[in-house]
């Protein structure tokens, strides 16, 4: 499989938008901002990213094509990681080649991910690469306007 990781560069960011806007990806991510086609809110968010040297964001490829991007950051002392990949390339393998890759280059354990309790692709995703589960918390899910149950994986 042919997947790269890169330094995400700011052309990145309108497509980054655009795989945002699927309404099926945001039910399944379920914890999106507030509202997602809010395009001012997604530049300052990714602008705010984009200048913090203690995430380490990356953009996916696979096959010279932009798939997505990954992203490692601390939250609460815990460093965490979050990755969304464009409907168009789900069920492929895709994002655990991409987390697979990510964890060898984020060293810093343990590190942790969430998923909906729902989201069966993330978490088997996350399994894959040798996340476990550690806790089940309740959360509020803006893509869903309601709290949901949620899963904290961890990578030791």
């Amino acid at each position: 499989m042919t997947i790269t990781l890169r330094p995400v560069e700011r052309s990145d960011l309108p497509i980054f938008y655009e795989h945002l806007l699927h309404q099926p990806a945001q039910h399944m991510a379920a914890f999106v901002h507030e509202d997602p086609s809010d395009r001012a809110k997604f530049d300052m968010h990714w602008e705010k990213l984009l200048q913090s040297d203690a995430i380490l964001k990356l953009s996916i490829e696979f096959k010279n094509q932009l798939v997505g991007h990954i992203i490692s950051f601390d939250m609460m002392g815990d460093r965490e990681i979050t990755y969304w990949i464009d409907h168009q390339y789900w069920n492929q393998g895709i994002a655990s080649e991409a987390l697979r890759q990510f964890t060898e280059i984020e060293t810093t354990r343990p590190l942790f991910g969430r998923a909906a309790k729902d989201n069966a692709a993330s978490i088997r995703t996350m399994e894959k690469c040798g996340f476990i589960l550690q806790a089940e918390e309740r959360g509020f899910a803006n893509a869903r306007g309601q709290e949901i149950d949620e899963v904290v994986m961890v990578l030791r």
